[in-house]
């Protein structure tokens, strides 16, 4: 399960760091997908994945408080439960990263990180079932951000001046490592938006160099074609199958 929800963040990760025409991410928004994986030849709704914003006010600074939690429905919680917060502190103008929190709990499996970043360098801690707690210090690069304000980063990119097959490659820093992703721009499909309706959609192809993704192609985001740039639709292919994202629910923006 750790895959799909890489595969949830790599698909949302689209474009270079330009700000032309950028929108701001704003406070009060939340975002609701449907998580559907392929059983025996069926698209079988298994999970729900929110997606959320607040501010966030301390002594020192504001920031934009960054939520997404993946959880399995009920039903199928006797068969894996699943129930994960990930979670980013960003400038609320730049989106850039103060601090990134991931806590997991998968089929009894647990494990909390927390990230402290501070110009290049990050501060890492890690807490896993059953094992002693590790710090280690490492250096990323300059527009390298963790996966969460990235999946918000990429919204605020002007999609309408990319052509059919234009590539653009980017990092990320996961589980203490940073992994290159290489995103191409495959034109517009009118695809569902859940609440939204029908949308004209920019449809995106997500490659990277992990094993967690298989197949030319077979990993695709559908982002509608408008100032917000909500991310409507996805579909992943993983070692273990295929499913999909698809958004119920689009409130506060």
């Amino acid at each position: 399960m750790k895959k799909i929800f890489i595969i949830v963040c790599f698909s949302f990760l689209l474009s270079s760091y330009s700000d032309n025409n950028s929108a701001q991410i704003k406070s009060g928004e939340k975002l609701v997908y449907a998580g559907s994986y392929n059983m025996s030849g069926l698209m079988t709704q298994i999970a729900q994945v929110t997606m959320s914003t607040e501010n966030v006010t301390t002594s020192k600074n504001n920031y934009l408080h960054l939520s997404c939690e993946l959880s399995t429905y009920t039903k199928w919680d006797s068969f894996f439960k699943i129930r994960d917060i990930y979670e980013s502190y960003v400038n609320p103008a730049t989106l850039k990263p103060s601090l990134y929190k991931r806590s997991i709990d998968e089929g009894g499996y647990t494990k909390k990180e927390k990230y402290t970043f501070k110009g290049n360098n990050v501060k890492s801690t890690v807490n896993k079932k059953n094992q002693p707690e590790s710090q280690k210090t490492f250096t990323i690069g300059a527009n390298t951000q963790d996966v969460i304000s990235l999946l918000y980063k990429v919204r605020t990119i002007d999609f309408s001046k990319f052509k059919a097959g234009q590539t653009q490659s980017m990092m990320i820093v996961f589980d203490e490592t940073e992994i290159p992703v290489t995103l191409k721009f495959m034109g517009k499909e009118t695809v569902n938006a859940g609440n939204l309706g029908k949308k004209e959609c920019y449809k995106i192809s997500i490659g990277a160099k992990t094993d967690a993704l298989r197949g030319k192609d077979k990993n695709l985001i559908w982002l509608t074609a408008d100032a917000k740039k909500i991310p409507a639709f996805l579909q992943f292919s993983i070692p273990v199958g295929t499913g999909q994202l698809a958004l119920t629910s689009a409130t506060g923006i």
